[in-house]
């Protein structure tokens, strides 16, 4: 498929993070203001060989911000590079404990009104998902939601959870209050399973956490009672095709895209750290066709699974569906 069309198509993106989406030259202004030491090329921190060392650049690059102004323009400049790509709309995953250059009120009011301004000027229309870190205790999860709920960030969406499970073990039953009181607010709930975990991670934040989404999500192929739950509930399994090559299979080649789809699993294509893996999702769109052999009809229902798996408003969902319909019936006319 041609990635132009695909640039077109008027893209969902549901699992991605803010902390992801810094440059080597926006890390090397950073420091520089910070008066801090790279600590080595910019373009090879970039490049992470494992989640663990992931996590600590991140911890490391988010770290450099410590103005409001600084986490706006952050926030700002990726909306504008998603719409760029043609992303109509994107819940991104911002989770404070990086930022530990800002206090968590600061950065999530600065990032909300970047995110606004960028929707005011016509770029992606971007929302907000706070994600705790699955190191934190129960205590600290559950003061996060209590101070959203009394000062929610303008442009929040939901609560998510991230960070790796293989090394902090299962941890669904510990973040189990702080999931309820978001959800008893009205917030959206998703978690990151089914990648450092494998099914166990994924049943836990179904059964502990109460999500109706997962990020990753592709491990469930190695227990086919947890695939035909899946597809029988509807969950959504937010897939990041380069973000699981460079972190789990090694090869496009074993990666189980194609398998989950084939299962009737309801799938979105996503990017993750998109700056940092070097990918967009017109291009992530490109790869997922080339596992699936999709042609746009494929690309088309997989934004529309977005659509409907997204924490948006019904109002906003009617738009960015009607958005869609007119994109498709654009693109058959083309085609006859």
């Amino acid at each position: 498929m041609d990635d132009e069309p695909l640039r077109h198509l008027p893209k969902v993106e549901l699992h991605v993070h803010l902390e992801g989406s810094f440059d080597s030259d926006r890390i090397a202004e950073l420091a520089e203001e910070a008066g801090e030491q790279l600590p080595g090329d910019p373009q090879s921190i970039l490049r992470p060989r494992n989640l663990s060392e992931l996590l600590e650049r991140l911890d490391w690059w988010c770290g450099l911000v410590r103005a409001p102004e600084q986490a706006f323009r952050q926030a700002y400049d990726f909306a504008a590079r998603l719409g760029a790509d043609g992303v109509a709309y994107a819940e991104v995953i911002v989770n404070p404990s990086h930022w530990r250059g800002l206090r968590r009120e600061a950065l999530l009011e600065a990032v909300s009104a970047g995110f606004d301004q960028a929707a005011r000027d016509g770029h992606c229309d971007a929302w907000l998902l706070v994600s705790l870190l699955r190191s934190q205790s129960a205590g600290e999860a559950l003061e996060v939601v209590e101070a959203l709920a009394a000062q929610p960030p303008s442009r929040l969406v939901g609560l998510s959870i991230d960070g790796n499970e293989a090394e902090t073990g299962p941890t669904g039953k510990r973040f189990a209050p702080a999931f309820a009181l978001a959800g008893a607010l009205g917030l959206g709930r998703t978690a990151h399973a089914g990648e450092s975990s494998g099914p166990e991670g994924i049943i836990s934040a179904l059964d502990d956490l109460g999500v109706r989404r997962i990020d990753h999500g592709v491990r469930c192929v190695e227990d086919p009672e947890l695939m035909g739950r899946l597809a029988t509930e509807g969950v959504a399994l937010n897939v990041c095709l380069t973000s699981n090559v460079e972190l789990l299979y090694g090869s496009i080649d074993r990666h189980p895209l194609a398998a989950l789809v084939d299962g009737g699993l309801a799938v979105t294509i996503n990017t993750d750290d998109p700056v940092t893996l070097g990918v967009t999702l017109t291009s992530e769109f490109a790869l997922a066709q080339q596992v699936c052999r999709w042609g746009m009809r494929g690309a088309i229902a997989a934004t529309d699974t977005a659509i409907r798996a997204s924490f948006a408003p019904a109002s906003r969902v009617s738009e960015l569906r009607k958005r869609l319909s007119e994109f498709a019936a654009e693109a058959r006319s083309e085609r006859t």
